[in-house]
């Protein structure tokens, strides 16, 4: 019987008796799919990992602590073995065969009655894969399986989920196009139309089938239209016609993304819009150089802000005054062009002039470069590098965590 093939079928148990005999590892990694299926779980074990001991305190599952007693599975549908008294296992698991009880053993898979496959879940559809006794064999095709379903790849252009007319809001994260969420990289696969901000990871268009209209934010025709107003009314039309949206954005839609007011213009004209967070560039940039925004003993708190107006524009909305008394990370985003006249205006209120700064030119990019300073030389160092947008600026003595660095450092994870 060890040969034959297993018959695969979908439990449902939901309402229906499990008995889960043994709180270990095994359990506390099977009884969350359970528990998510509505199953009536019963947890029979002396003691349970801490973990296991949450779910009973929440009364997710029950649990009787004890060890296993003949009797325990009568009404039961399911029960899963999973002690390491050998001899509990196999007395439990002649009670399943005498009871007609679907078995799974963690400890003897040839003496069970039923196998746990590799599962994944993505948008309704569960994955299951058996691949007889080669659990990581069925743990890596499930993988591939799921990736594939979820990026988009797997599914053949033809039978291609066709989305829901509307606007998604996507944040792309900070440029490397494997830092986008797996959300955003579905609801991609399945656009109609991509209304591209210029700091997008941009190589992920051209992973779009060629039926997608690519449309580039910048170049959207203005008119009498101010540029925002402009991004919104093509939002607007293109879900009006019956289109699967997405509007890409770098980094995060509400850190400096006017995700809001896309939002809100949408929400005027009836249209309905999903928001999938981003990776924010005022946090992953700096880690990938090595900069920690908060370090223990060193930075308790970081704060991002927007640099593309001066400190001294009345425009601005930042207290320079109140920054400079911090002592936590000071994270700056968009002030390239404006960092002398913000390093001058913290130094005048307060801040050392020799508080380190690190700026991270097109960070997470192939193109990632990392220039040090301290507040004092920052503005005379970006000139003479001719450090360009789009770059981080980290302010505080987390800079220094890892010493100055190199000016130029690879991508981490990249």
């Amino acid at each position: 019987m060890a040969d034959t093939p297993a018959y695969p079928v979908g439990l449902r148990l939901a309402g229906r008796r499990v008995v889960v005999i043994g709180g270990g590892q095994v359990a506390q990694r099977r009884l969350p799919a359970l528990i998510a299926a509505g199953a009536d779980v019963l947890l029979i074990s002396p003691s349970a990992t801490p973990s296991v001991d949450a779910m009973a305190a929440t009364g997710e599952i029950r649990w009787e602590r004890r060890r296993y007693q003949d009797g325990d599975l009568a009404d039961a549908w399911y029960a899963l073995i999973a002690t390491q008294n050998r001899e509990d296992n196999e007395r439990a698991s002649a009670e399943a065969e005498r009871e007609r009880v679907w078995c799974v053993r963690a400890d003897d898979a040839s003496a069970a009655t039923a196998w746990t496959p590799a599962t994944g879940r993505i948008e309704g559809v569960t994955v299951a894969v058996l691949t007889g006794n080669d659990p990581r064999r069925s743990a890596a095709v499930r993988d591939a399986v799921v990736e594939g379903l979820r990026d988009g790849t797997l599914t053949a252009p033809a039978h291609r989920h066709k989305a829901t007319p509307g606007v998604a809001l996507v944040g792309g994260g900070p440029g490397d196009p494997d830092l986008i969420t797996v959300r955003g990289r579905r609801l991609l696969a399945e656009a109609d139309v991509v209304i591209a901000d210029r700091l997008g990871p941009r190589d992920l268009l051209d992973e779009l089938p060629p039926h997608v209209e690519v449309i580039d934010a910048a170049k959207i025709p203005y008119g009498r239209f101010m540029a925002q107003e402009a991004i919104n009314n093509a939002l607007i039309e293109h879900a009006k016609a019956g289109k699967a949206v997405v509007r890409l954005k770098g980094g995060d839609p509400y850190v400096f993304g006017r995700g809001m007011e896309e939002l809100q213009a949408l929400a005027e004209a009836g249209i309905p819009c999903t928001v999938v967070p981003g990776i924010s560039s005022s946090i992953s940039v700096p880690g990938a150089v090595g900069i920690p925004v908060t370090h223990r003993g060193v930075a308790h708190e970081f704060t991002v802000v927007s640099g593309h107006v001066g400190p001294d524009d009345p425009r601005s909305l930042v207290d320079w005054a109140s920054l400079a008394k911090l002592t936590g990370t000071l994270v700056i985003l968009m002030g390239v062009d404006k960092i002398g006249l913000i390093a001058e205006a913290l130094v005048r209120h307060g801040r050392s002039a020799e508080t380190p700064v690190a700026v991270i030119q097109e960070g997470t990019t192939a193109t990632q470069r990392r220039v040090d300073a301290t507040l004092a030389t920052v503005g005379a160092t970006v000139r003479a590098e001719e450090v360009r947008p789009p770059a981080v600026i980290v302010i505080g003595e987390v800079v220094r965590v890892n010493g100055p660095g190199d000016r130029t450092l690879p991508t981490t994870g990249a």
